[in-house]
C-alpha cells in the first residue's frame, strides 16, 4: 500500500515536476513473472524515476546499512525502505555475495522485477563502468531474462554531493530483453558470467551513449579522491576473480 501511496501521492508528483521524465521501450518489460531489471547509476535517485516509469512493482536490493540507523533519521529511513519492498542484505561478511544472490533469486522466483546496478556504485564522472557478474550468477541460477534500462539525466536532477534537487529532464531508455538461456547450465564459469556481464554492459552503453571504462567503479572512487572527472587512465582494473562472487550494490554508497 505505501509503495503506490509514494509512487502516486506522496513522491511521485514531484519527481514528475522536477524531471519531467519520458520512457522509450517501454513495452519490453514484461506484464508479468519475474525479470532482472539491469540499470547505469548516475545518482541516487534513479531507484525512483524507473519504478515511477514501471507499472509493475520493482524491488531493490538495498545496504542493510538503510535498516540500521538510530535516532529520528535511522527510524525514517529503516520505515520508507521497508515500506516501499526493499530488501536489506548484508555485504561485509564472508557470506555477503552469496546471501545478496539468494535475497536476490527469492524475488525474481516469486515473480517480481529485481532491479540492480551491475556497475555497484554510482559512476564518479558520468561515465559506465565495468560490471560486476554477480548480474550474469542471478540470470543463470534464475532463467530470467535480462532487461538493460539506461537512465539519462537523473544525475543533474541529483548531482553527487548535493542536498537539493534540480529541475532537469530525465530520459529512461528501455532495451528489449535479453535471454540467456544458451548458458543453462554453465553458472560458476567465470568467463562465462564475464561474457554475459560484457554483454549487458555492452547494451546499456548502447542505450545510454556513456563513454565505457573498463574499471570498477568502486576501484576508482578509493583510488581517485576526488572522482568527478580526473582522469582514471593510472588505475588497474580489479581481478575478475574476486568480482566472480560479488553480487552488484543496488543502492548509492
Amino acid at each position: 500500500m505505501f509503495y503506490w501511496l509514494f509512487k502516486y501521492v506522496l513522491l511521485g508528483p514531484l519527481l514528475w515536476v522536477l524531471g519531467r521524465p519520458t520512457v522509450k521501450g517501454i513495452e519490453n518489460i514484461p506484464a508479468e513473472g519475474g525479470a532482472i531489471v539491469a540499470s547505469n547509476h548516475q545518482a541516487v535517485l534513479d531507484s525512483f524515476f524507473l519504478p515511477l516509469r514501471v507499472r509493475r512493482r520493482m524491488t531493490f536490493l538495498a545496504k542493510r546499512e538503510y535498516f540500521t540507523g538510530t535516532g529520528i533519521k535511522g527510524a525514517f529511513q529503516r520505515w520508507f525502505f521497508s515500506v516501499v519492498g526493499q530488501v536489506p542484505i548484508d555485504r561485509t561478511g564472508a557470506d555477503a555475495a552469496q546471501d545478496a544472490l539468494n535475497a536476490g533469486l527469492r524475488v525474481l522466483s516469486d515473480g517480481k522485477l529485481l532491479g540492480i546496478y551491475p556497475e555497484g556504485t554510482r559512476s564518479p564522472d558520468g561515465r559506465l563502468y565495468k560490471g560486476k557478474t554477480g548480474l550474469a550468477r542471478l540470470a543463470l541460477e534464475s532463467g530470467a531474462k535480462v532487461i538493460p534500462v539506461a537512465m539519462i539525466g537523473t544525475a543533474k536532477v541529483n548531482p553527487i554531493g548535493s542536498r537539493m534537487w534540480r529541475p532537469a529532464k530525465v530520459t529512461i531508455r528501455v532495451g528489449e530483453p535479453i535471454d540467456f538461456s544458451r548458458f543453462e547450465g554453465m553458472g560458476g564459469n567465470r568467463f562465462v558470467e564475464r561474457a554475459i556481464t560484457d554483454e549487458v554492459m555492452y547494451s546499456l552503453m548502447k542505450l545510454s551513449g556513456q563513454e565505457y571504462v573498463d574499471i570498477y567503479a568502486a576501484t576508482v572512487k578509493k583510488t581517485t579522491p576526488a572522482a568527478g572527472g580526473g582522469s582514471v587512465s593510472n588505475v588497474a582494473p580489479g581481478p575478475d576473480a574476486a568480482d566472480v562472487t560479488r553480487l552488484p550494490d543496488t543502492k548509492a554508497s
